[in-house]
């Protein structure tokens, strides 16, 4: 990992990670296909908050990894997931930082979701 050379030039730019230990799932076309109690909420600047999944806590079966990526410049490069359960499928519907800036190392190993492309999060 390494660090993020954004935060020098935007100082004010935040991301918050805290533990969310309630339990949470993501479900897909009636499937549970995440569920944990040890999550992290990301807080960002300008973003909504995201719930990240341990990767262990997800069913891996449902996704498939596609070629798409993207760039943060406070996170690294997300690589996307698309989400299969049945006949239905949500296109690159799950996202990961598979080798993140030092500054949000915790989300190494972690899957978020997109929630328009899943059927919801539910807590507790």
């Amino acid at each position: 990992m390494a660090s993020s050379p954004a935060y020098a030039k935007y100082p004010q730019h935040e991301v918050a990670i805290e533990p969310k230990p309630e339990r949470v799932r993501a479900r897909f076309a009636g499937d549970v296909i995440a569920d944990s109690t040890a999550c992290h909420l990301v807080r960002e600047s300008r973003h909504d908050a995201v719930v990240y999944f341990p990767r262990e806590d997800v069913r891996m079966d449902a996704l498939e990894k596609v070629e798409d990526t993207t760039f943060c410049p406070f996170k690294g490069t997300a690589s996307y997931w698309t989400v299969r359960v049945g006949d239905r499928e949500a296109a690159s519907a799950a996202w990961s930082y598979e080798d993140p800036y030092d500054e949000v190392a915790p989300l190494k190993d972690c899957m978020a979701f997109y929630l328009d492309r899943i059927d919801g999060l539910e807590e507790g």
